[in-house]
């Protein structure tokens, strides 16, 4: 049996992982070993880590590594934390593979760990740009510590390429979070309903927003003249989903609680949704804006608007349901009027998600499984894939 190892630190991870958690789970000849971090442990951001354990997954350890702040100090120093949880973890346990995904700092201290402990890694959504947040620097670092890629598009493919790495080892199997809006079973509108304490009987949008990480104390400002605009449309219901756990997070978060609770008769706000409620809401959503990824996505597949805002997601691969606009007030508010005119909604009808692969989970298993049968050579190799070193 050997020994899988996949790491989890966000509700959002968590449920894109879920299948791939799921297959290696049952799978007669891998033995999951689940590990779960960051996010997950904290009451602040809803220990969803209980999410994992009520779905019948069991969780090998917890390591514990946020500490009270979200200043970039106070992150560096959870990273530190993390680091040491983990290079204990992988002495003690050993694991065949380590399976990352993305480009969260809690992946990253992982990837060093497992590096230094000669384990090799698998790493999920690499090759793609996000040119606002450090985590296109993050998500390049994974890319060059790991063995195995699996991409969400050609595009992004021929990028971890570009970084040095062998073709073989690179596999575009599409986006985990598109196969899972296809393959889970979404609540009807009721349930729904019941479950998040608010009815769609008027225009509804979701709002995510994150801090561009790579601009200095610019969260507030930003997020304020989102909220300008939404304020300006009453007609609007306004659903909130929280900031992750990045620095400057908790202005987000704060003022998005001081904003529900002054428009508390057409706002909610969540600091978890879980994948199943949120994929169920957008069932029902007019569009989504804000600046997750999941905007990007999983949003196009529910053939809906996404108004990406600002530079966080700039320079990802984006279906024409999705319009970028600057951060400020005006820009904001003709992209929303745009999307929500029935001439562009019309237009994106036919439109097809680039995020869409075939059976993603199931490639990303087997050829782990099978890249374990034949070993995985830890000393890689550069693949130059052009002339530059000879020019």
């Amino acid at each position: 049996m050997k020994k899988i190892c996949i790491v989890t630190g966000t509700r959002a991870e968590y449920g894109l992982l879920k299948p791939v958690i799921d297959r290696v789970y049952h799978a007669n000849t891998m033995e999951l070993h689940l590990v779960v971090t960051g996010m997950h442990l904290s009451p602040e951001f809803g220990l969803t880590y209980r999410e994992i354990e009520e779905d019948g997954y069991p969780i090998d350890t917890k390591i514990e590594m946020l500490l009270s702040s979200d200043t970039s100090a106070g992150v560096t120093k959870s990273m530190g934390v993390a680091l040491l949880g983990f290079a204990n973890y992988f002495d003690e346990n050993r694991p065949d593979i380590v399976v990352l995904l993305g480009d969260r700092y809690e992946a990253l201290m992982a990837a060093t760990a497992a590096m230094m402990a000669r384990i090799p890694i698998a790493h999920i959504h690499g090759g793609e740009t996000t040119e606002g947040a450090v985590d296109e620097a993050i998500r390049h670092s994974i890319t060059k510590m790991s063995h195995l890629h699996f991409t969400a598009t050609e595009a992004y493919r021929n990028r971890v390429i570009q970084l040095g790495e062998q073709p073989q080892n690179v596999y575009c199997v599409g986006a985990l979070g598109v196969e899972n809006v296809k393959a889970v079973s979404l609540l009807d509108r009721k349930t729904l309903e019941e479950s998040i304490g608010l009815t769609f009987r008027t225009p509804t949008i979701m709002v995510t927003y994150h801090p561009v990480t790579l601009e200095n104390q610019t969260a507030g400002e930003q997020f304020g003249n989102l909220l300008k605009v939404i304020g300006r449309h009453k007609e609007l219901q306004v659903i909130f989903t929280k900031a992750n756990a990045d620095p400057n997070g908790r202005i987000v978060n704060q003022m998005i609680d001081d904003y529900v609770e002054k428009n508390h008769t057409r706002c909610r706000a969540y600091t978890s949704l879980g994948q199943l409620r949120y994929l169920s809401a957008l069932q029902f959503c007019n569009l989504v804006m804000g600046n997750s990824s999941s905007g990007i996505i999983e949003v196009p597949s529910f053939g809906i608007p996404t108004i990406d805002i600002g530079d966080r997601q700039r320079g990802r691969v984006s279906a024409e349901s999705v319009i970028h606009c600057e951060n400020g007030e005006r820009d904001i508010e003709r992209a929303l009027v745009q999307a929500m005119s029935q001439e562009f909604r019309d237009s994106i009808r036919s439109m097809k998600n680039p995020y869409e692969g075939s059976h993603t989970s199931k490639q990303i298993v087997e050829v782990v499984e099978e890249s374990l049968e034949r070993g995985i050579n830890l000393k890689k190799k550069f693949y130059d894939s052009g002339n530059a070193l000879h020019a």
